[in-house]
């Protein structure tokens, strides 16, 4: 398998959500049994964002999904047909992914952590990457069917191998989103480290320097990190032989562990 880091042009103009999605039917996983929220559809009146996730919103897997970290999914209109095009597809419907906000004119991938955003009654603040899982996958096998394509090579490893993951984000006030609201960016931490940047370091190494920046700003603001990506950035410390204090009460998976 050979898969090129993929190279996306973000439309210019206003940064906004053109489609708010929430679940149309549960999608029975054969392999591992779960019914899972994936199947995602546009809906025009748009969603209401919780703290614990979206209203009406379901996940199947709530040992790695949902919580206060993984509450809303974005995903960039522009990345995702990008990455259909490289897999061969005309396109890919919003929401397809499993997106809650499809937006356009801005790069999701490269939001800072931290970075809050005000979106229509909301405020959201940018927490993790998505890690592909083994009901995407399934989920993607059926568009691949559908469309006629034969896959190359497992999905996971694709995905990962782009570099392009979408952002989770944790609700900080509740409200309603619409598509057509821009998104106001309110604030970026200081220490640059990006979604992507995470994601891409969680499949190989992540960079000790941005791994301590990272950890270091988490520290002094006393913002909790998820589980598996402050774990990442610990070994990638160690690994680089930097000793490093981090408070464990702020590794947190925002579901109560």
């Amino acid at each position: 398998m050979n898969v090129e880091p993929l190279s996306v042009a973000i439309a210019q103009g206003p940064a906004r959500v053109i489609a708010t999605c929430t679940v149309e039917s549960l999608f029975h996983v054969e392999e591992t049994g779960i019914r899972s929220g994936i199947n995602k559809v546009p809906r025009a009146e748009g969603i209401k964002l919780l703290t614990h996730g979206v209203l009406g919103d379901v996940q199947g897997d709530t040992e790695h999904h949902g919580g206060l970290f993984k509450a809303v999914y974005a995903f960039a209109r522009e990345t995702r047909e990008a990455l259909a095009l490289q897999e061969g597809f005309n396109s890919l419907p919003d929401g397809a992914f499993g997106e809650n906000l499809v937006t356009e004119g801005i790069d999701t991938d490269e939001v800072v952590i931290g970075s809050r955003w005000r979106i229509g009654g909301a405020e959201l603040e940018a927490s993790v990457p998505r890690q592909p899982c083994k009901t995407f996958a399934v989920w993607m096998g059926r568009f691949a069917k559908q469309a006629g394509i034969e896959p190359q090579g497992p999905w996971g490893r694709r995905f990962n191998a782009y570099g392009k993951s979408g952002a989770y984000f944790r609700v900080v006030r509740e409200g309603v989103v619409r598509p057509g609201d821009e998104i106001e960016v309110l604030s970026v931490p200081e220490h640059g480290v990006s979604i992507g940047e995470i994601f891409r370091g969680l499949s190989s190494e992540i960079d000790p320097t941005s791994a301590k920046a990272l950890l270091s700003w988490a520290r002094d603001t006393e913002t909790p990190v998820y589980t598996s990506m402050a774990r990442g950035c610990l070994a990638a410390l160690e690994g680089a032989g930097t000793a490093f204090e981090f408070p464990a009460s702020l590794i947190t998976d925002g579901r109560g562990n």
